[in-house]
């Protein structure tokens, strides 16, 4: 397992070792100790599947209180992946990074806890798989406008398809303090 630091501490792109021959091939998506050699220790709590055609732009999404971290691969298709840094107070606040996951390059990513996330699908359809660290919860269920100009994401795409809760996300200038989480250093 291969990791590759992000702009944003604690956000990692995680390329598995893939085992292949002529009749397909194996990778371990997610293995708690090796995980904890690179000193990162989730506790998945909940595994989700979508599924998306193209130009389906989902997010950003996180929930506060009750925050999720988000360990993120895609099974089928290409979609563009971006982690935001909305904790009060963090160095990083309002930064972004972002990583092309597919089924053809098999990575990950994982969000850690405090971070907005959303994506964006690049091929004909995507399945897309989340384990999250913490269970969906309704009320603390929150978003962040994908196109917010502060967060300057360079997103591969100009008139994504959204949800209408996209759509009428907030921009994070708009966010009560209280509905965003803390930088814990």
């Amino acid at each position: 397992m291969k990791v590759i630091a992000t702009d944003l501490p604690g956000c990692v792109i995680i390329e598995p070792a893939v085992f292949g021959d002529a009749r397909g091939f194996f990778y371990e998506g997610w293995n708690k100790s090796r995980f904890a050699e690179h000193g990162l220790a989730p506790e998945f709590v909940q595994s989700n599947t979508s599924s998306s055609s193209r130009g389906v732009l989902r997010g950003l999404h996180y929930q506060w209180p009750n925050p999720q971290g988000k360990y993120v691969s895609v099974l089928e298709g290409e979609v563009y992946d971006v982690a935001v840094d909305i904790r009060r107070g963090s160095p990083t606040f309002g930064r972004s990074a972002a990583a092309v996951l597919s089924a053809h390059n098999k990575r990950h990513f994982w969000i850690p806890e405090g971070f907005a996330h959303g994506f964006v699908v690049l091929s004909e359809r995507a399945i897309f798989s989340y384990l999250v660290t913490a269970p969906y919860d309704r009320a603390a269920d929150a978003g962040i406008r994908w196109n917010d100009a502060s967060l300057a994401i360079d997103w591969p795409v100009s008139a994504p398809l959204l949800s209408d809760k996209d759509a009428a996300a907030p921009f994070l200038a708009d966010v009560p303090a209280d509905r965003l989480p803390v930088y814990a250093p």
